[in-house]
């Protein structure tokens, strides 16, 4: 392997002049220069990273924080589009662990401490002490599904709103006028405005807002059960049911089977993100695209031009939404 050493010498220059050109510094003429990169390309040298970052006092190195567990289908195709954003950028990625447990905990010491010149937050709500300190410092930030913005922190998110407000038109259309909810925890402004979103459903097709029929849960499987049971056991149970989440739909129809009841004769089921499992799931998921993975590429693209950019501007973004039409929801049968 090729060191700069040899570089220096088949180019006839000093290694600082390797090291400079490198670096970019201005103070090499455009012929040695060319000669230098023309060294590097033959010899394949592959410079040391660690070694330019202490020169140029960078790490190349951005942080993801992440309350959602791995195994959740969102954040996997999340990551996948964090990591191809990543591949030809010249940056590394970092998972970062939290203690927000812990009073004296700094999430700003914990993202110098591993030298991360920018970082992607899932999952983590906007009352979190972290968060307002991490909007209030100079670290660029990218938030998805937080409307949160800062100082060099901006975010992505969803349409989430008109999404569910297109799910339930969408069952109006079929005759469903019985339409559940399954929310996710109140309180964070993704679960506010999708709630908001059922509720205009609600209005713009004439019916009525019922509290009996919203549910909350946690987006899981086992919670979007939980809250399909409840719902069955009312006197007048819903023929349609729009969910905050695929997970929570798949949980929803399992409960529904178990009832002895069919997905779509007898009750209609809307998921929310589209994952890769929503194609592959019997009955194949009616659901909202939300475009996860394009979201990821979007967060590193804007998350870089905020680090090598100092005069870029906080990006906000809302990604269009799209109701993606497939077996589990149809016109209503007299059941229940």
């Amino acid at each position: 392997m090729a060191s700069i050493h040899d570089v220096a010498k088949e180019a006839g220059v000093s290694v600082a002049t390797v090291s400079k050109v490198l670096n970019d510094y201005p103070d090499v003429s455009d012929k040695t220069r060319k000669k230098v990169n023309m060294v590097i390309e033959q010899l394949h040298y592959q410079p040391n990273v660690v070694a330019r970052g202490l020169v140029k006092k960078r790490s190349w190195t951005v942080g993801v924080l992440l309350t959602v567990p791995f195994t959740n289908p969102f954040v996997a195709e999340l990551l996948e589009g964090i990591k191809t954003a990543l591949e030809n950028s010249g940056y590394d990625l970092v998972r970062l662990s939290t203690r927000f447990d812990d009073p004296n905990y700094s999430f700003i010491k914990h993202c110098r401490s591993r030298n991360v010149e920018g970082v992607v937050v899932f999952g983590v709500e906007r009352e979190n002490p972290s968060i307002d300190e991490l909007i209030h410092s100079d670290i660029p930030t990218m938030f998805v599904d937080t409307d949160i913005v800062g100082k060099r922190a901006g975010y992505i998110t969803t349409d989430n709103q008109n999404a569910i407000q297109m799910s339930v038109k969408h069952l109006y259309e079929l005759g469903h006028h019985k339409i559940a909810y399954i929310s996710g925890t109140l309180g964070p402004s993704i679960a506010n405005m999708r709630l908001e979103g059922y509720r205009q459903g609600l209005k713009n097709c004439n019916l009525p807002y019922l509290t009996s029929y919203l549910e909350v849960c946690d987006y899981s499987f086992d919670e979007g059960a939980a809250a399909m049971r409840r719902l069955l056991q009312l006197k007048e149970p819903p023929t349609g049911v729009v969910c905050t989440s695929d997970l929570a739909a798949f949980g929803a129809i399992y409960e529904i089977e178990r009832h002895g009841l069919r997905v779509p004769e007898d009750v209609s089921v809307v998921g929310f993100d589209n994952t890769y499992h929503a194609q592959v799931f019997k009955p194949n998921l009616t659901t909202i695209n939300q475009n996860i993975f394009s979201i990821g590429i979007k967060s590193i693209e804007c998350l870089i031009a905020l680090i090598e950019n100092p005069d870029f501007s906080p990006p906000v973004i809302t990604e269009p939404s799209e109701l993606i039409v497939r077996q589990t929801t149809a016109s209503p049968s007299v059941s229940i």
